[in-house]
């Protein structure tokens, strides 16, 4: 079985090594061909003498002044050139770019620790490293990555106090809310994240026994799979970050199902740092993925803009910007807002009225569609997973409905559930979906998200509350919010007990509702 990875691993680096080589022979990388950079792959010590695989590309004729350093450590399952065609760009630029393949990924020596301690040991070493044998400047100083690469960014900002500014895109702040959230198991992100780590690299023995846990749902176990996650969650040390003053940039797509868009808005509002948020239409890390071939790409222009101001002095303007910046999932251009509570300047309330019992354990037809392909197609097409509203088994789902709309209803931020739960068995999973609903009644998702609650009574009333994924998108004039309950979703584990039922009841001093957020009309 191990020869066999290798096997794989070595296949799948020639692919994606002869895909990139391919893409700047072709003019996909205008800048790696535009100046002669000196690139060279190197092996760079980490933690515990641990090899990590890594290039350095310098400015071309670097003499003997100091550049800029830029650290990026690769995302999950993707090999070191990952970055090659954006580090070509950045060296033009005036950067030393180092990019370095995570341990246990790939080449690199070691077991896959998810951001672990010895992550955060490595990145520090590869700077070391790079102020040893590169013209860098160690006053000057950044880190970026897109997915797992982001996550060990923010962290090694908390723990390194030499790094001046981070851009973190599709990363994580929160790694239990991201994977955990509504006390659900996210199920295909997981099993996506299980396999690719398994062919591209080597699981520590402590990750194999949390991906165990997590997936046999044993809850004897969730106080330690969410300390695990709380070690490397970023959100954990905003304090450490706030201190050590990096200027930190986040960047997500609304439709991330890996890491959801509210844990890094939630994060992003306990920073003190200069800071900035962009939120755009997409899925994990597709947003930046054309840039990573060298094709004009906005997140990695702001990523490049971010550092000229923050490393290099350059007066761009980017810190007299609305700091975040959300474009619509429907369309149109960019919005700016002066913080994340100003994106929803009002709300209003759908009235869950009356009673609904539904049963549990069939999936109604409302669900969130599947881990990246759902929202790509959103991204590419505006096409998000759709229902048929009147055509939804109310045996199975429970659905709510608002009037018509005279105007277009711009949501923006978070949308919140408030309702009355009783069900039949101690524990159970729901899932709330919020749609849009044209005249012939087909519903586009809006958002959704998971609650799963274990050690109730049976029969005993009890308040939920819930956040749905955060969300852009433009409800048109004509149309109808409709929210649907159910409790079976191919994105999550159920908790509900063969033959349970729950039944949502609105008391008259505690009304249910779901409050919408929207933009300033």
């Amino acid at each position: 079985m191990g020869l066999h990875r290798k096997a794989l691993r070595t296949t799948a680096v020639g692919a994606v090594s002869a895909t990139l080589v391919a893409g700047s022979a072709l003019g996909l990388a205008p800048a790696a061909q535009a100046a002669p950079n000196n690139v060279r792959f190197v092996d760079i010590t980490g933690d515990g003498g641990t090899i990590l695989k890594a290039n350095v590309v310098t400015p071309a004729g670097a003499g003997s002044g100091r550049h800029p350093l830029l650290v990026l450590p690769t995302s999950w399952a993707t090999p070191q050139i990952e970055y090659l065609a954006q580090a070509h760009k950045l060296a033009d630029a005036g950067y030393v770019v180092v990019t370095y393949n995570t341990r246990g990924f790939w080449q690199s020596g070691g077991h896959i620790e998810v951001a672990g301690p010895p992550d955060m040991a490595d990145a520090s070493k590869v700077i070391d490293w790079a102020l040893a044998h590169t013209p860098s400047d160690a006053g000057r100083i950044g880190m970026a990555g897109v997915s797992y690469g982001a996550g060990i960014s923010l962290l090694a900002a908390a723990h390194d106090k030499r790094i001046r500014a981070v851009a973190a895109l599709s990363g994580w702040a929160d790694l239990i809310g991201s994977i955990y959230s509504g006390r659900t198991q996210h199920s295909q992100a997981a099993a996506l994240l299980r396999g690719t780590g398994q062919i591209t690299g080597r699981p520590s023995a402590e990750l194999q026994q949390v991906f165990d846990d997590f997936f046999a749902s044993n809850l004897e176990k969730e106080p330690e799979l969410i300390a695990w996650g709380k070690k490397r969650s970023p959100a954990a040390f905003f304090n450490r970050i706030n201190d050590n003053g990096a200027a930190i940039m986040l960047a997500n797509a609304w439709g991330d199902t890996i890491f959801p868009p509210n844990q890094y808005a939630d994060f992003y509002e306990k920073l003190t740092v200069p800071k900035r948020l962009a939120l755009r239409p997409g899925d994990h890390a597709t947003a930046e993925a054309t840039g990573l071939l060298g094709l004009p790409n906005d997140v990695w222009t702001d990523t490049e803009r971010w550092f000229d101001h923050h490393l290099r002095g350059v007066d761009n303007g980017v810190d007299r910007e609305q700091p975040v910046r959300l474009k619509a999932r429907t369309g149109g251009g960019y919005e700016g807002y002066p913080d994340w509570k100003s994106v929803a300047a009002t709300s209003r309330k759908i009235d869950l009225a009356g009673s609904a019992t539904i049963r549990t354990n069939v999936n109604s037809g409302a669900d969130g569609g599947v881990v990246l392909l759902s929202s790509i197609l959103d991204q590419i097409a505006q096409l998000p997973p759709t229902a048929s509203i009147p055509l939804l088994p109310r045996r199975w789902a429970a659905v709510w409905q608002s009037g018509k709309y005279a105007t277009p209803q711009r949501v923006r931020g978070t949308a919140k559930l408030h309702t009355t739960l009783t069900a039949t068995e101690g524990s159970g999973t729901l899932v709330a979906h919020l749609y849009d609903v044209g005249p012939l009644g087909l519903g586009k998702l809006v958002s959704h998200a998971p609650y799963t609650f274990h050690g109730r009574t049976p029969g005993k009333p009890f308040g939920v509350d819930l956040e749905l994924f955060s969300t852009a998108y433009d409800v048109p004039a004509g149309h109808r919010l409709a929210l649907v309950v159910d409790t079976v979703d191919p994105l999550y584990i159920e908790h509900n007990p063969s033959g349970a039922r729950l039944t949502f009841s609105s008391p008259a001093n505690d009304p249910s509702y779901v409050s919408i957020p929207l933009r300033e009309q």
